[in-house]
């Protein structure tokens, strides 16, 4: 009798669906492995350099530039003020304020990114995951939840879950391991397709394109 005969009601069995569908899951795995691997990289170690940089270095370099754009503002409001003088014009200091605000308007945004850089490194390190074994549990959460949210692995994801992904992905940056607890709590394991006539093509679909998205990853 082949394998594809079944009797009325009953479910049909395809040869090879059951090894087919633990090599998308392996696949899954492995491309999940891999986005962790290169999420903790970019968004956990370079992060904290960035942090213990900022922490240590960081208050210096941000005096030593206000300084300087202090010094840079009062010779050229001394040399405004000069030419005035030069001219004999009446010197409206309101006036020559308002000048030097708009010239020096992008020296004061780098001091204010600069101490935003310097605020967000002191509440990172706040935050900061601190034992070993938290560590870990931190990121076998988010492995499990880029397992099961990755938009490049569940392509069929709706909106509400792939911005569930990246307030995932926030909360493994920041190193907010009850964010993570409760987002992971929240995922629940898709299920495959079932042994339906169009099950076999559609896994056999997923493999393929998880093969190549793999390959991009590495």
């Amino acid at each position: 009798m082949s394998d594809l005969s079944r009797e009325p009601g009953s479910i049909i069995r395809y040869p090879d669906y059951e090894k087919l569908k633990a090599e998308v899951e392996k696949l899954r795995t492995e491309l999940s492995m891999l986005v962790l691997e290169r999420d903790e990289l970019l968004l956990v170690q370079c992060r904290n350099i960035e942090t213990a940089y900022m922490l240590n270095i960081g208050g210096l370099e941000y005096r030593a530039y206000e300084t300087e754009c202090t010094i840079a503002r009062l010779k050229r409001k001394v040399a405004l003020i000069q030419a005035r003088m030069n001219r004999q014009e009446d010197v409206v200091l309101p006036k020559i304020e308002a000048t030097l605000d708009k010239e020096f308007a992008e020296f004061q945004q780098q001091l204010n990114e600069r101490l935003d850089k310097m605020n967000a490194a002191i509440e990172r390190s706040r935050g900061a995951v601190s034992t070993r074994e938290e560590t870990l549990e931190l990121k076998k959460l988010y492995r499990a939840v880029v397992k099961y949210l990755h938009p490049d692995l569940r392509p069929d994801l709706s909106g509400a879950k792939i911005k569930l992904f990246y307030n995932a992905v926030k909360a493994y940056e920041n190193g907010d391991l009850n964010g993570l607890r409760i987002i992971s709590a929240m995922v629940v394991q898709p299920t495959l397709p079932d042994s339906q006539p169009d099950g076999p093509a559609l896994m056999a679909k997923e493999k393929e394109r998880l093969k190549k998205l793999l390959e991009t990853v590495k």
